[in-house]
């Protein structure tokens, strides 16, 4: 192991402490003396200021991650409140709805009250809130937004929250540089600065561990919670990518990029503040577990039961190599019917495709003539990966776990001339060549709860459309000449997803929320399911459906939901596809 950076750091509510001391309790009125933002979860927060209440010193100290929505949790009696009226500012350096973006899920939160967001015409860190209860009284309130502009990690202009701090007498106040965005810099800077050599990959595994002291905090709507840890390990994994990309000459957001596995391990601390960033073999660890029922599973697969499962299909055995030595697993079933691949895990946090698609493949394989490909999870460098991270923080998205071991997305590796081969993209090659398929039904995930990067813009660059979820809904990429026959496909499999119980219901309720928050999702809606049709001529095979279900996170009666709505989609699609494969001979 070869260690690039290890320091501990002071928390800003102890700094805060030591400053705030001396202040007089209050200032005239009975205002605090001080009001601070800062990154810490509410107990912390609430501890400082009893703290210092105890020492005769009135401070408030909120939320610099979603001040808003905290405003709203901490301060107001949401049980009481029957209309609030915002104004969110719109920056010329930030996306017009980012503000408001920063606002979610708050609609879904003040359920019952009558919401209005409205854009303000000018550009000031705050929001303008008017509230009315139910007995009539009406207030205005003034919510600071702490945000700075600046350089980011990938030299791109940003508008990112900030801490602040506003003593009584000091005006509009100063910017407040938090631990958490002192240490998120300083390990940054180590890596920029760490002598690499040679081309990619740089390294086998780059691992960020952080021990935070915040806890997460579920808001009781969906799968929604507040985290400062989860929101770290997204800012380091996708600024170190940005990073890596530049040094490579790639463009941002380049997904053929090999830098090797970057693993964040960002978890709840007790004490101080400390990040560690190291250079380590790959690991070849194998998580392990019980076996659930597939039709009932309620949480990702291990890789035991992966393999028992595709045993039990049958069929002719295919696989694949990766960069640590695992190996990706499929099945070539043959039959007398127009053939479809089916593929799940390209990307390894996005877990509810892989059983879905096992549990399609067992259906199909007790069909006669039935001839198919499966190959469940494409990914299992990452899968491991999503395992091992699920240890510390289950309910986080583990973004670090998309891409492959040598840090790429799998479905844009190309032939480099190194002779290393396609790896884990040899598997659908394989496929395509055995079935001469013409349906690929690649399934996929996103997250079911916000996503965000606080330090470089709060809006995922790249990434933007992904920010909110917005229901289960279809991608389909064909080649031209194909779109009669694609739009026959998402017909009639939008019409059998809308058989299952609650899924169209929860698919409206979440789109309603995304269009309140975000604006309109640029999807059409066919029979209830959002849908995206292009023409890709990016394939061989000429019809690729792409699943998108909201399943990064979740567990239970959730995760059992949607694996059925991949099962269905991947059967309704294979019976579609024979109806069209026989008009077209």
């Amino acid at each position: 192991m070869t260690v690039l950076f290890d320091a501990t750091f002071e928390r800003t509510l102890d700094r805060l402490a030591a400053r705030l001391a001396v202040r007089p309790a209050r200032q005239s009125g009975g205002a605090p003396a001080a009001e601070a933002w800062t990154f810490d979860d509410a107990p912390s927060r609430r501890a400082a200021e009893r703290a210092l209440a105890a020492q005769g010193v009135a401070v408030r100290i909120r939320s610099a991650y979603k001040p808003l929505v905290h405003f709203f949790l901490e301060e107001v009696d949401r049980t009481a409140l029957a209309a609030a009226d915002i104004a969110y500012p719109v920056h010329p350096l930030a996306p017009p709805n980012r503000f408001l973006l920063e606002a979610y899920p708050l609609a879904a939160l003040l359920d019952g009250a009558a919401v209005a967001f409205r854009a303000r015409p000018d550009e000031a860190f705050h929001y303008e809130v008017a509230l009315t209860f139910r007995d009539g009284r009406r207030e205005e309130h003034r919510v600071a937004a702490p945000n700075r502009v600046h350089t980011d990690m990938a030299g791109e202009t940003s508008v990112s929250p900030t801490g602040w701090l506003r003593i009584a007498g000091g005006g509009e106040g100063e910017r407040l540089e938090t631990e958490y965005e002192r240490l998120f810099e300083a390990a940054m800077k180590a890596v920029i600065d760490h002598p690499w050599t040679g081309g990619e990959p740089y390294f086998e595994e780059l691992n960020i561990r952080v021990e935070l002291p915040a806890a997460d905090q579920p808001l009781g709507y969906g799968d929604e919670v507040l985290s400062l840890r989860e929101a770290l390990h997204e800012e380091f994994y996708f600024s170190l990518l940005e990073v890596f990309q530049r040094k490579s000459g790639r463009p941002l957001g380049d997904r053929g990029l090999k830098p090797g596995q970057i693993a964040p391990e960002i978890v709840a601390g007790t004490g101080a503040v400390r990040a560690r960033v190291e250079l380590r073999p790959l690991s070849r660890a194998t998580a392990r577990g019980p076996a659930d029922p597939l039709d009932r599973a309620g949480a990702p697969l291990v890789e035991a039961q992966i393999r028992a499962e595709l045993e039990r299909i049958g069929g002719e055995a295919f696989e694949a190599p990766t960069r640590s030595g695992r190996r990706v697993l499929a099945r070539h079933v043959r039959g007398s019917d127009a053939a479809v691949m089916i593929s799940g895990g390209q990307h390894a946090n996005e877990t509810t495709g892989v059983v879905g698609a096992l549990r399609a493949a067992r259906r199909l394989a007790g069909r006669p003539g039935a001839h198919f490909t499966v190959s469940p999870q494409e990914n299992p460098d990452g899968y491991a990966l999503h395992h091992r991270l699920r240890v510390d923080n289950p309910r986080h998205m583990h973004h670090a776990a998309r891409y492959t071991a040598l840090g790429d997305d799998l479905e844009y590796r190309m032939p480099d001339g190194s002779g290393a081969g396609l790896l884990e993209k040899e598997i659908r090659l394989e496929a395509e060549r055995r079935s001469g398929a013409r349906l690929h039904v690649n399934l996929h995930g996103y997250p079911s709860h916000e996503w965000t990067r606080p330090l470089s813009g709060y809006v995922p660059r790249n990434f933007a459309m992904w920010t909110l979820p917005k229901g289960f809904f279809l991608v389909l990429r064909h080649h031209a000449g194909w779109e009669e026959r694609g739009e026959r496909l998402l017909d009639r499999i939008t019409r059998r997803l809308g058989d299952i119980p609650g899924l169209a219901e929860r698919n409206a309720a979440q789109i309603a929320l995304y269009e309140t928050h975000a604006g309109e999702t640029g999807f059409r809606i066919v029979n209830g399911f959002p849908c995206l049709c292009s023409v890709d001529d990016r394939h061989s095979v000429p019809m690729t459906l792409i699943t998108e279900y909201p399943d990064e996170t979740i567990y239970g009666e959730a995760f059992v939901l949607g694996h059925t709505a991949q099962m269905e989609t991947v059967l309704a699609a294979y019976d579609a596809w024979q109806e069209i494969a026989a008009a077209q001979a």
